[in-house]
């Protein structure tokens, strides 16, 4: 598979980790657990909705309910072998294809997450595609979405293989994806819009690494909300690429930018397109009169560049997670993934509010603090043929297989637990 702008994927984030020591990540991780919840609260007199909690009922059809936040815990070691492998799996993309490109180490690969307060199930591809029987499940967002996608994809692999139906509904048929499994009448997509808002090339030359995009923060972008009606589930992620030069429109007028070093325009900051974005992504969800589907936003995923910024020899060789005890706090390495999540979860929590009135489903897949720990997941110089003398390492995307499988054990342990399977079906079928 082809990549329209493969580096840009890499090269767009924040990734000013300035230089770092071997003894990294010396303040205590616990500060940032308490300053999460603290950071939420300041912004609202309202007590903080159980977002990151899922009512849970077991597996096994067990009427008992109780509540398991699946998103406290920590990473075991596992020596059990991954789903799946580049071997038996086709749909890994080379630019996540670790094993392929020679990593040496496997360490990375027997690390399970293990909630506090229950267990997280295997991921059952038999079970998954039972669940979604029927329904069509979008991607919506930048290629870290993507990662998930094609991770799902290898995770049903060995129950079930999709056809490629990319080109019956798009000609861009690299970020515009379908696959039908014709056996469950499940269809899964991605809808490419890295800021879910309409943008285009502020330099007239045309797209390269450094060149000012203009995004205009108030108006969704149609091509996936002009989809995305058809969809009964929704993944809704992105984050790297609003660390780029940007200029910010507002009803057609330019009000600020972030990094574009323009006389008279305010620096507003990544934040504030960040922020604005997904406000008009989420309001787009609510207000479409035909959505009826359940949405999840995917938390801000970090990237973990050390030594150097992503275009200054920055990589990522660790072989372990780290400990809660190896995180720091110190010059703005984790302050800035603070910003990103919180900013995040405050327009989920009034998006949240609005779509209940609507009788719309919203959910948070709540992943940042999670793989805030796994350093060592990325493909750093193993996304490549060492032929193609590449400099530039990618500590933003995740190893398949990798770390990344466990989002979407997350995501079937949630369709698995929404109250009640029927009440899920109930919910979905009303757009048929």
């Amino acid at each position: 598979m082809t990549m329209k702008f493969p580096a840009n994927e890499v090269l767009n984030g924040k990734y000013t980790t300035r230089t770092t020591a071997k003894s990294v990540f010396l303040v205590p991780f616990t500060l940032l657990l308490i300053m999460l919840p603290l950071s939420l609260m300041r912004s609202s007199r309202e007590p903080t909705p159980e977002i990151s909690s899922v009512s849970v009922s077991s597996l096994d059809n067990n009427t008992e309910v109780k509540q398991c936040n699946i998103f406290s815990g920590r990473w075991m070691h596992n020596p059990a072998a991954p789903y799946y492998s580049n071997e038996t799996c086709h749909w890994i993309i080379d630019q996540q294809n670790c094993l392929k490109f020679g990593r040496p180490d496997r360490e990375y690969l027997h690390w399970r997450w293990k909630p506090d307060e229950c267990e997280l199930p295997l991921f059952n591809a038999t079970r998954f595609l039972n669940l979604v029987r029927g329904k069509k499940m979008a991607f919506v967002g930048d290629s870290v979405g993507r990662n998930q996608m094609q991770s799902l994809l290898c995770l049903l692999s060995h129950v079930s293989e999709p056809e490629d139906v990319s080109h019956k509904y798009s000609s861009d048929v690299v970020y515009f994806k379908r696959y039908f499994y014709h056996d469950y009448n499940f269809t899964l997509g991605n809808l490419w819009s890295p800021y879910f808002v309409r943008s285009s090339d502020a330099d007239p030359r045309g797209h390269t690494y450094n060149s000012i995009m203009k995004l205009y923060v108030d108006e969704a972008d149609e091509a996936w909300t002009s989809l995305v009606e058809n969809f009964d589930i929704v993944i809704i992620s992105s984050g790297q690429w609003f660390f780029r030069p940007l200029l910010f429109y507002e009803e057609g007028k330019l009000v600020g930018c972030n990094k574009c070093r323009i006389d008279n325009v305010t620096d507003l900051t990544y934040l504030y397109g960040y922020k604005k974005a997904f406000r008009t992504a989420f309001r787009a969800l609510s207000s479409l009169e035909n959505y009826k589907g359940v949405t999840f936003l995917r938390t801000f995923s970090p990237a973990h560049f050390e030594n150097g910024d992503w275009n200054k020899g920055g990589r990522c060789v660790r072989t372990m997670p780290f400990t809660k005890q190896e995180m720091r706090l110190e010059d703005g390495a984790v302050e800035y993934i603070l910003e990103m999540y919180v900013t995040q979860v405050e327009e989920f929590r009034e998006a949240q509010r609005v779509a209940t009135k609507r009788g719309l489903e919203f959910l948070m897949m709540n992943t940042t603090e999670i793989m805030l720990l796994r350093p060592d997941g990325h493909p750093n110089n193993y996304g490549y043929s060492k032929d193609k003398n590449m400099t530039l390492n990618d500590c933003v995307h995740w190893c398949l297989p990798g770390p990344v499988d466990t989002w979407n054990e997350f995501l079937l342990y949630m369709l698995d637990t929404m109250g009640s399977e029927a009440f899920f079906s109930s919910k979905l079928e009303r757009v048929f």
